[in-house]
């Protein structure tokens, strides 16, 4: 596996040796401490990849020119290849957060975080994953820069944001960025799978409809559907006198789809197995339809299935699922597409215990980010490959498993009592240094209020 991981480096080497043969040298070792190092940090880093050196590192992180754009291609590209062009391949689009501290973080700002179920200072960024059958990583990101962050010109400067970028986005506008750059990639995809915070935009889904996108949307349990077709149209004036109508009207009575679901009766529902699991299969119990929706203003409304499904033994927790799918897909099919989003939590998870897609990374710029970002997903593309490769003689490898036996087959640095001493008198030192700074700023800060 050692020698594989070397290999895979090198096809990505060009985007690199363009610049410098030693930055080819650089990825190489970040992409290695991305697999090694305890945290995934460049000061844990530099203590296990061998010659490798913490400046180097944060030049190459932070200042170097390298297309971080052109890496993500090819991720892109790569997972194609081996995911991409099935029945059941998808393009999974959903976001996360990243805890930070204080103000200079790019995009920080106290915000939603899915990941701690409250507002708190993070950064959010939106993700698409390639997925097909079990299998699935991730292809592509976008930062997202709150309202406040758009605004203010010089903290963008001081973030080292193109000026290009600086303009105020909607969550579903990155979504639909990164759909059209997987076309442009060649990704090939039968639908395009969302959740709730994006299926909730009325125009996202119609935007993925009207470009010939395939989409299963999770939506809130307050979406309004129509079980008649609407015909929305401009009544006519009766009353004598008056404006006359303007405002499209619908003509039949529109309802939640929660209470749509709880006035179903019982043999409405029917059972449908998933896909096997690590307990068992998974079976869920499903309600379909096909139901119109309309926003208001469009000349006709859309006719797109209605998917309500709950898991056995849990008859409170519902998700419900809008699709335009063509009228003849069968319900176990939408219900297996719903539940594909499954493996972008999963590469979230993956990502964020054993590639750096937590909240260690140790950078603030725009550049910086996004150098990060791609390097951790050239990570997870040979965590894919690996799974893949190894798929009949050890179909239950993990990419922690892929982490213990690189342990095991590349170089380290912190192999000898000598070296191990060295590290752990140079870690307190860095603490002493700290706590003298932060005694310095609480004297200054004293003098500074007695002088008042």
């Amino acid at each position: 596996m050692g020698s594989r991981f070397q290999k895979f480096g090198k096809r990505f080497e060009a985007h690199f040796r363009r610049w410098t043969r030693s930055m080819a040298a650089q990825a190489q070792q970040y992409l290695q401490g991305l697999m090694q190092a305890s945290r995934k940090n460049m000061e844990r880093m530099e203590e296990v990849v061998p010659e490798c050196e913490y400046q180097s590192l944060h030049h190459f992180l932070s200042t170097s020119d390298w297309n971080a754009r052109a890496v993500l291609d090819q991720v892109a590209v790569e997972a194609d290849r081996h995911l991409g062009g099935a029945e059941d391949s998808c393009l999974l689009l959903d976001e996360s957060a990243f805890e930070k501290k204080g103000k200079k973080s790019v995009g920080v700002a106290r915000q939603w975080s899915g990941r701690l179920g409250k507002v708190d200072n993070c950064q959010v960024a939106v993700f698409a994953a390639l997925a097909q059958g079990s299998s699935a990583t991730l292809i592509d990101t976008r930062l997202y820069l709150p309202k406040e962050w758009v605004q203010d010109r010089k903290r963008c400067e001081a973030a080292g944001i193109p000026a290009s970028e600086v303009i105020l986005k909607s969550k579903a506008e990155l979504a639909i960025e990164m759909v059209v750059q997987a076309h442009q990639n060649g990704v090939r995809f039968a639908y395009v799978g969302i959740d709730g915070g994006y299926g909730k935009d009325p125009a996202f889904l119609r935007w993925l409809a009207d470009h010939g996108e395939v989409f299963v949307a999770e939506v809130h349990k307050d979406q309004q559907i129509y079980l008649e077709d609407p015909a929305p149209c401009v009544p006519q004036n009766q009353a004598r006198g008056g404006r006359k109508p303007t405002r499209l009207e619908a003509q039949s009575v529109g309802e939640r789809v929660d209470a749509w679901a709880r006035s179903q009766p019982p043999e409405r529902w029917r059972r449908v197995v998933v896909r096997p699991g690590s307990k068992g299969e998974l079976r869920v119990e499903a309600l379909h339809d096909l139901v119109w929706l309309w926003n208001g203003s469009e000349p006709e409304a859309r006719c797109w299935h209605l998917t309500v499904t709950r898991e056995i033994g849990s008859p409170e927790t519902l998700k419900y699922t809008l699709s335009n799918a063509p009228a003849e897909t069968s319900v176990e099919r939408l219900v297996r597409m719903q539940r594909q989003r499954f493996w972008i939590e999963r590469s979230f998870e993956d990502g964020k215990s054993e590639s750096g897609l937590g909240d260690d990374y140790q950078v603030r710029g725009w550049r910086a980010w996004h150098h990060h970002m791609a390097l951790i997903m050239m990570a997870m593309l040979f965590m894919l490959e690996e799974k893949l490769l190894h798929q009949q003689s050890h179909p239950l490898l993990s990419c922690s498993d892929i982490e213990v036996v690189l342990a095991h087959f590349l170089p380290r640095r912190d192999v000898t009592l000598e070296e191990v001493v060295r590290q752990l008198e140079a870690r307190h030192e860095a603490r002493r240094r700290a706590i003298e700074s932060a005694y310095r700023r609480q004297q200054l800060a004293d003098a500074e209020g007695d002088a008042e």
